[in-house]
């Protein structure tokens, strides 16, 4: 009966023991330490562990896949339901990126004859910035994607 009990006993402290050093790193030099010894050295280098992720980190692989070449063309075979619009500023330009917001008042809704056109994803909604097509986040007001140049 003693000798149960102590097995019973190691048994059960064995997987105390493996479940704390289990979540005390959950691997890839991602645990709550120091930083040393993980593949960075200890020093954040930008955005390799966040790769395929926007800057909020955000994974991209999950958001919808745009066929740049088939958005192009619709906006060719549909020139009609669009207008080119001015160039914007270069410092504005710039801030048309994947994962930054959307500024305030730069962007225009699309004819809705051209957008019954244009791939439709849920959760996002074309715009058009200057000469440039974006997919915008309805929900975070987020840009997903941009095509410079679509309305030139």
């Amino acid at each position: 009966m003693f000798r149960s009990r102590t097995l019973v006993a190691a048994i059960c402290l064995t997987l105390a023991v493996g479940s704390v050093a289990a979540l005390a790193d959950p691997g890839n030099g991602k645990g709550q330490g120091n930083g040393k010894g993980n593949s960075q050295g200890g020093q954040g280098h930008g955005n390799q562990g966040n790769k395929g992720k926007g800057p909020s980190g955000d994974d991209w692989s999950r958001g919808p896949s745009i066929d740049r070449g088939s958005v192009l063309g619709v906006l060719g075979g549909y020139r009609d339901y669009w207008s080119p619009g001015p160039s914007l500023p270069p410092g504005i330009q710039k801030n048309l990126a994947r994962g930054k917001p959307l500024p305030p008042g730069i962007a225009k809704k699309l004819d809705g004859r051209l957008l019954g056109r244009l791939p439709h994803y849920d959760g996002y909604e074309w715009q058009q910035a200057g000469t440039d097509l974006i997919l915008v986040a309805i929900a975070s007001g987020l840009i997903y994607e941009v095509l410079n140049g679509a309305f030139d």
